[in-house]
């Protein structure tokens, strides 16, 4: 809602001044196609030159993240604390071996699908189950298993972030996409030199639409864009990292209660749980699950 809150604010600041300030919008309205047409579309085909196919499909990811903001909600982090809470509690007492059918077939896993968002994000499952699973093989150093997950946890942020950099890479040019623009209308304006002044006039300043076109794109509307996608991306992995420091405190030998509480405190400040709030999930939680 903010994103389109803020391109309205935008529009009507940036023209509304324009027009009040006695601008026309006719020379802009006139040049706008085809100035559009030069800077958006040789952007998009350096966009495409500039990356891989993957890049490109999770772009288009990457700008429904920014319309509908982080993935992960005030709920899915208590579900996601209340899931560990329930594997490391039947690891502390039963023993790793009873957590083997969890680990090795989520999708008919009780513990899992209790709580099916965060048994249908691909990646968070994966990343669970595969270092549990090293657990279960006597990979139990917390340095070790600490030191392993900040690399898987590097990697997937890198690939993620791929589009977010393509996307700031493409704000970056367009300010020079708008000079090619404005210098092809100057071009044109020079070939018309005996036309009368009023006519250049409109002709020089239909070229300069290229000039403001390409900065409004870059600062006003790619470039926040693509901050706001940076900001979502950190948020959401943010959950892989509240994974990582509750299976590290089990390693460290702290009680379920204890993990939860550490793993509590990752949380982002303005989804965070309160204490008594998610001491009453946990121990809302079905007995028959662990």
């Amino acid at each position: 809602m903010l994103i389109f809150i803020g391109l309205a604010l935008t529009f009507v600041m940036v023209f509304a001044g324009y027009i009040l300030s006695g601008g026309s919008m006719g020379i802009i309205l006139k040049a706008l196609p085809y100035e559009l047409m030069i800077i958006f579309g040789s952007a998009c085909g350096a966009y495409l030159m500039a990356n891989s196919g993957g890049v490109l499909k999770h772009t288009f990811q990457g700008v429904t993240k920014v319309i509908k903001g982080p993935k992960w909600g005030a709920d899915d982090y208590k579900d996601a604390l209340s899931l560990i809470y329930l594997l490391v509690k039947l690891m502390r007492q039963k023993g790793v071996i009873a957590v083997e059918p969890h680990i090795e077939d989520p999708e008919s896993s009780k513990i899992f699908q209790h709580f099916p968002k965060i048994a249908a994000d691909h990646h968070l499952v994966t990343f669970i189950c595969d270092y549990i699973r090293m657990m279960t093989m006597n990979f139990e150093d917390p340095s070790q298993m600490e030191e392993a997950m900040d690399l898987d946890i590097a990697r997937h942020e890198a690939e993620e972030h791929e589009p977010q950099h393509a996307l700031q890479s493409m704000a970056d040019g367009m300010p020079a996409l708008g000079i090619v623009a404005a210098v092809l209308g100057i071009i044109k304006t020079m070939a018309s030199i005996n036309e009368p002044v009023d006519v250049l006039g409109r002709m020089v300043g239909g070229a300069l639409v290229g000039t403001f076109l390409g900065i409004f794109l870059s600062y006003l509307i790619v470039g926040p864009m693509s901050q706001r996608l940076k900001q979502v991306l950190a948020e959401e992995h943010q959950m892989m990292k509240i994974i990582k420091v509750m299976l590290i405190s089990h390693l460290q030998g702290n009680a379920p209660q204890v993990t939860v509480e550490i793993g509590r405190r990752n949380v982002p400040s303005h989804l965070m749980p309160g204490f008594a709030e998610m001491e009453e999930k946990v121990s809302e939680l079905p007995p028959d699950l662990a």
